[in-house]
């Protein structure tokens, strides 16, 4: 028996010893507790915030599919798991100046590259820095390194594209007007991002961001969790987890079904303060005064689940608050506050900020019935449902809507008469044509290189389009259309009214006049357009490289790299190589123009004038030059 006992603590002792080993060879030896790192942001729940993994135990599935979500990695720490590309001796050419060259340490991550806050003459100097944050794992990853000075942390200059498994320019990433440096992000992250990506986060800053030259200001950033975590949606959870330590309440709650005072539910609260607990990261907002921005440096955003959002911030909604003093205040000191994030009738037009677009939409804001008032949770859902059949990976990845939301359901919920017959208020067959989303939430919001839908519920309007410049939803469909041909339809289908058009509106396709005369924001929907599968369906693809082709040398490179995605998916064009960085695209044109040539056979090419094609289906160059000449090249920079 004593041999026996001697053996098994022998082994006992062994893979005891082994997993001791595999610990420090697989994490670099023993973790420092948090508060101890010194060259990041720090993750130190405090002010009643206990941290997602105390709501584990007793919500296993609520925790499981949040973990799953792509709210929880909006920003993570760099780990072997965290970050997807290699750093294992990398050399990345997609930035500014020289090469950007990515080391691995063991399980730390390291990159040397032109030091994005020189500001001298010749040549900026290397440096070599570690990188300690990321933020992203859906679409992009973008990286954060620790610049040696406290918490404080800069963004490397190049951006990991998922899907493609690429890097490109961190400018290349957003549609920012072209610039001739590559500028810098160091604070960026702690002063601006710190608000929505992590949960109840504190700037931490000694003096006013920006007040002071940013490598002078001291940063003790500190957040109580990164990403968007439990307690962001229902409030801090230390009185929740206290009180049901008592299994006897516990279970009563659970049996009855009772409201639990201790913690916040957003789905019994009511359609107003349950879309505000969203539309606390999801609007554009700013704060009424200096003081409010005071407080959230040192104990964060104010707001609290269950709280009216806009007793403690300014949420800006042209169609309201335009002329009110507050917005006034904001444009004085920023005048493109309203432009770059808005469309002129007040409609947003950037991603990230769907509140804007639900508070205006008249399912929201004009229900009488709080039961068929529309919110965010109408169609979403934090956690997937139990009975939800798709893996909790293609719910997270479909925008986290809820069982059955995908298709009309999210709409005919409140509108049941619809059912009967849904082609007789379409006036379409075949499923892209009766999806709802696709007539009513159309792809007007831009960000993250793609288009995304409008989340203000509005209906097709040719007039629309003709006063703001915001493509409708059946010429982003019919591309091949001419704002002429849907007039006409929506006039004889709905009795639109028909608004006076242009000679070039009546007779060339709306698609074709947004990519050459519009400004960058249309022209990057419209390629996007041109490689979505509905509209490829609708409109027909033969035709389309050559505009595309004309887009590759556009001066915002988020437009150039939304045009080759596009274009990379048309026949002929799956080894297409493109450099989007290379600073002649003359050529790129050229040959997309001739692998257009060589593709599509000259008996079948379409002959219409309102696609610039003549009757023998070669391009009228000159008019295409000349739509090109009239650019609207005023500079943009929306706020996605």
């Amino acid at each position: 028996m004593s041999r026996l006992i001697l053996r098994i603590s022998i082994s006992g002792i062994l893979l005891w010893g082994a997993a001791v080993l595999w610990a420090i060879v697989h994490y670099g030896g023993s973790s420092i507790p948090e508060e101890e790192v010194t060259n990041r942001p720090v993750q130190v729940p405090r002010d009643g915030y206990v941290g997602s993994k105390a709501c584990r135990a007793c919500h296993s599935h609520e925790y499981e599919t949040w973990h799953a979500s792509y709210h929880r990695t909006m920003t993570q720490v760099a780990t072997p798991e965290t970050v997807l590309p290699s750093f294992d001796h990398v050399r990345v050419d997609a930035v500014r100046g020289k090469p950007m060259q990515l080391e691995r340490r063991s399980n730390e991550f390291w990159a040397d590259f032109d030091d994005p806050d020189f500001r001298g003459t010749g040549e900026p100097p290397r440096i070599t820095r570690q990188v300690v944050m990321l933020t992203g794992s859906h679409q992009q990853q973008q990286y954060w390194y620790s610049t040696g000075r406290e918490r404080l942390v800069s963004k490397l200059p190049a951006i990991y594209l998922i899907a493609e498994k690429a890097w490109i320019p961190r400018q290349a990433a957003f549609l920012h007007a072209p610039i001739g440096s590559s500028g810098s992000d160091t604070g960026a992250w702690n002063a601006v991002c710190i608000a929505c990506h992590t949960t109840s986060g504190r700037p931490e800053i000694d003096s006013p961001f920006g007040s002071r030259p940013v490598l002078k200001q001291v940063f003790e950033s500190q957040v109580a969790e990164f990403g968007i975590a439990c307690e962001s949606c229902h409030g801090p959870g230390d009185a929740h987890a206290q009180a049901n330590r008592n299994p006897v309440r516990r279970y009563r709650l659970h049996l009855t079904g009772g409201n639990d005072p201790t913690i916040v539910q957003p789905m019994k609260l009511t359609p107003a303060a349950s879309s505000q607990v969203c539309g606390q990261c999801h609007s554009v907002w700013e704060f009424y005064d200096i003081a409010g921005e005071r407080q959230a440096n040192t104990a964060g955003l104010p707001y609290r689940p269950g709280d009216e959002l806009r007793d403690t911030r300014f949420v800006a909604q042209p169609t309201v608050n335009i002329n009110s003093p507050t917005m006034k205040d904001i444009l004085s000191g920023d005048p493109a506050f309203v432009t770059d994030s808005f469309w002129s009738d007040g409609m947003i037009r950037v991603s990230g900020r769907e509140y804007n677009g639900l508070v205006d939409s008249p399912c929201f804001k004009l229900a009488t019935d709080a039961r068929r008032t529309m919110t965010c949770l109408s169609c979403h859902t934090m956690h997937e449902a139990r009975n939800d059949p798709q893996p909790v990976g293609d719910w997270a990845a479909a925008h986290q809507l809820g069982a059955g939301m995908k298709g009309n359901e999210a709409c005919l919920q409140c509108h049941p008469a619809l059912r009967k017959n849904l082609e007789l208020h379409t006036k379409h067959r075949g499923p892209s044509g009766n999806l709802c989303y696709n007539c009513h939430m159309p792809y007007t919001t831009y960000g993250l290189l793609r288009s995304l839908r409008s989340h203000q519920i509005s209906s097709p309007s040719v007039g629309s389009s003709v006063s703001t410049g915001r493509p409708n939803a059946c010429n982003l469909c019919h591309l091949d259309k001419t704002l002429a041909w849907t007039a006409g339809k929506l006039g004889q289908w709905y009795k639109s009214p028909i608004p006076a058009l242009s000679q070039e509106e009546q007779t060339i396709s709306a698609a074709v006049l947004w990519s050459l005369r519009g400004d960058a924001g249309q022209r990057a929907l419209i390629a996007w357009s041109m490689g979505w599968k509905p509209a490829q369906e609708a409109s027909g693809i033969s035709w389309m490289a050559p505009l595309l082709g004309q887009l590759l040398d556009d001066p915002y490179e988020a437009v150039r790299l939304i045009t080759y995605r596009s274009l990379h998916g048309l026949p002929g064009f799956g080894e297409f190589k493109y450099n989007v960085m290379a600073q002649d695209q003359r050529m790129a044109v050229a040959e997309a123009s001739a692998i257009w040539e060589r593709t599509v056979d000259p008996k079948t090419r379409r002959t219409e004038p309102e696609l610039l094609l003549d009757s023998h289906g070669n391009v009228n160059l000159d008019l295409l030059k000349q739509l090109k000449r009239e650019r609207n090249d005023r500079p943009m920079s929306l706020r996605e």
